[in-house]
């Protein structure tokens, strides 16, 4: 019994000293205050709006084709006996070189016996015309009386002769005129300068009158047929139907395995009809020297060549340039409004290929467009402008080609954009 007092004593003190531990703890507490949460903005890099006049680029793909191409035929017959030196295919020819020479010895024999004929008949009409002269002397020495009809006295001066013999020396001359033609015609020569794309004949073939010789075609000019969509013509000045030439400027260029080749042409023509199945109308460039014949170093650019285009547009007052990236859902981009809050605002870009967005309209000077990529759930949030670029400074920044200082192009009027 004794046991259990005490065990209920000592449960009692336990207890006792527990209460007043924690009410001596309550009383020494610390004393508590009350803080608000603290909202830390997101951080945004942003592009404020500046509206420019720029030159949208149309891009577009082409195989470069020669301006002229021939297919040389024999004009006279005869066998093969001289073929030049580069009568190869690729072969360069300048204007007037003799690819190949057909055996003229039948064509100078020819020539020789018109020249004689053509001296004889000079000789003919010679003594006819000092017949007449003797006649026309004897007719003025009779009586008058003894005159009679005109058709006696052509007769008597020999007018019907002297005709004859100028008819037979036109004759000559155009027999000689059509042997020195027909010479000529043995020795076949390039029309322009040129190189060769095909041969069809060799050294010792026997040919005639409309046979195939080769294929060439010309290396001063080449052409690019480039397909322009319907949505694009607006961005172009496009050259008229009866334009002799036009005037925007493209940058042709290949990319193989990361090797970029630049070469400079200008839209010549427009087709003038669009392409019943693509319903795009074909552009023309012109490429000047595209071998590079009169530019020395330069790389040339071969017919055939696969190249892509990048066309200067026209220039478009009031737009703004912005990567394309910052295009949301439903044509809306990010902003920040005058309170730091991020809002969504509806804009009108125009089609265009490359990197840039070009908006013209939604958009007013000044705007601050929100670069960093955010969640459309953050739309109303605050958010903090860690950095501020114009966009006119950015696209030059991204757009001006390695080595050439972005400051050179700030005060141009007229920017042509690039993709």
């Amino acid at each position: 019994m004794a046991s259990v007092k005490r065990q209920i004593f000592l449960a009692a003190g336990l207890l006792a000293g527990a209460a007043a531990i924690t009410f001596l703890l309550y009383l020494n507490r610390p004393s508590t205050d009350i803080t608000e949460p603290v909202y830390i903005p997101v951080t945004v890099d942003v592009v404020e709006v500046k509206k420019e006049t720029i030159r949208i680029p149309v891009q577009a793909q082409g195989t470069v084709s020669p301006l002229q191409q021939t297919v040389l035929v024999a004009e006279v017959q005869g066998r093969i006996v001289e073929a030049a030196d580069n009568f190869n295919v690729g072969g360069f020819l300048r204007q007037g070189d003799v690819l190949l020479r057909i055996d003229p010895r039948d064509y100078e024999a020819r020539l020789a016996r018109t020249q004689a004929a053509l001296r004889s008949a000079e000789s003919e009409l010679l003594q006819e015309q000092g017949r007449a002269d003797v006649a026309r002397r004897e007719w003025e020495k009779l009586p008058a009386g003894s005159q009679r009809s005109d058709a006696a006295r052509d007769l008597y001066l020999r007018k019907p002769q002297l005709a004859q013999a100028e008819a037979q020396l036109l004759a000559a001359k155009a027999d000689v005129s059509t042997a020195r033609d027909d010479l000529e015609r043995t020795a076949v020569r390039a029309p322009y300068d040129a190189l060769i794309r095909d041969k069809h004949t060799e050294l010792g073939q026997y040919v005639t009158p409309g046979t195939s010789l080769a294929e060439i075609f010309a290396v001063a000019t080449a052409e690019v047929r480039l397909p322009i969509p319907q949505t694009r013509l607006a961005y172009l000045d496009l050259p008229g139907v009866t334009a002799d030439s036009g005037g925007a400027l493209i940058d042709l260029y290949t990319d193989v395995g990361g090797d970029v080749t630049h070469w400079s042409a200008r839209l010549h023509r427009s087709e003038g009809v669009f392409d019943e199945r693509s319903r795009a109308l074909f552009a023309v460039a012109r490429v000047d020297d595209p071998y590079a014949l009169d530019s020395p170093g330069r790389e040339p650019l071969r017919v055939g060549t696969f190249v892509n285009a990048n066309i200067e547009g026209r220039p478009m007052p009031g737009l703004v340039a912005l990567p394309r990236y910052v295009l949301r859902a439903g044509d809306t981009v990010a902003v920040v409004d005058a309170n730091n809050l991020v809002r969504n605002r509806k804009v009108t870009a125009l089609r265009a290929s490359g990197d840039f967005i070009y908006v013209s309209s939604g958009l007013e000077n000044g705007d601050l467009v929100i670069l960093t990529t955010l969640d459309s759930a953050l739309t109303g949030a605050e958010v903090e402008v860690v950095s501020k670029v114009s966009s006119s400074d950015l696209r030059r920044r991204e757009t001006t080609p390695p080595g050439v200082p972005a400051e050179t192009t700030s005060d141009a009027p007229e920017i042509a954009a690039s993709p």
